[in-house]
């Protein structure tokens, strides 16, 4: 059995009892879960986080019946487990913050990173702040929306599982998401 084994055959591999499988299936995704659950959890609790998520989904992988990818099923899982985790210390997420090449992910700060003007810049670093800005404003749902989409690069029907509601409802919540984010950025042009 090699690394490039399916998710569908790792599972049920693991669900067979083989140890190594369930073990590869952990080092395909355990960077993409530490990164995810970062978000909600400090950078230092993030990896004891992942590693939490990853033993439940171990211990409830008889359950996972295939109806979604097994990363859609993950994400669920560690999601879950960052909010137990704040829940349990009683703290607010430290860290829904994205990062600078998280801006750039979503296209709107990179427009001047050939222009390296001391105006240019200031500009660039005005948008990628705005973007933030305006994410972080969001409501919980259009955020996460926004972020599945564009940062993890799930497709709607992926995201409409993992948030369990209707594709139609996760278009709209992206599209207003970005109707958000453009609008503050015509502000900002504007000026």
């Amino acid at each position: 059995m090699g690394e490039d084994s399916t998710d569908e055959q790792l599972v049920a591999r693991a669900q067979a009892g083989e140890r190594i499988a369930f073990d590869l299936l952990v080092r395909k995704y355990q960077y993409k879960v530490v990164k995810l659950v970062s978000r909600y959890v400090t950078p230092a609790d993030a990896p004891d986080v992942a590693q939490e998520a990853f033993i439940k989904a171990y211990r409830a992988l008889d359950g996972f019946k295939g109806n979604s990818a097994f990363y859609t099923w993950l994400y669920r899982i560690s999601i879950n487990t960052a909010k137990n985790f704040l829940v349990a210390r009683s703290r607010r997420p430290a860290s829904q913050d994205i990062d600078f090449t998280d801006a750039e992910m979503l296209g709107h700060s990179d427009r001047f990173s050939e222009q390296d003007t001391p105006d240019a810049l200031l500009e660039s670093e005005e948008i990628r702040d705005a973007v933030i800005a305006t994410i972080r404003e969001l409501p919980p749902d259009l955020r996460t929306a926004i972020m599945l989409r564009e940062l993890e690069g799930m497709s709607y029907e992926q995201i409409a599982d993992s948030m369990e509601c209707p594709v139609g409802t996760v278009r709209s919540r992206i599209f207003r998401a970005r109707a958000a984010i453009d609008e503050r950025l015509r502000s900002l042009s504007e000026r």
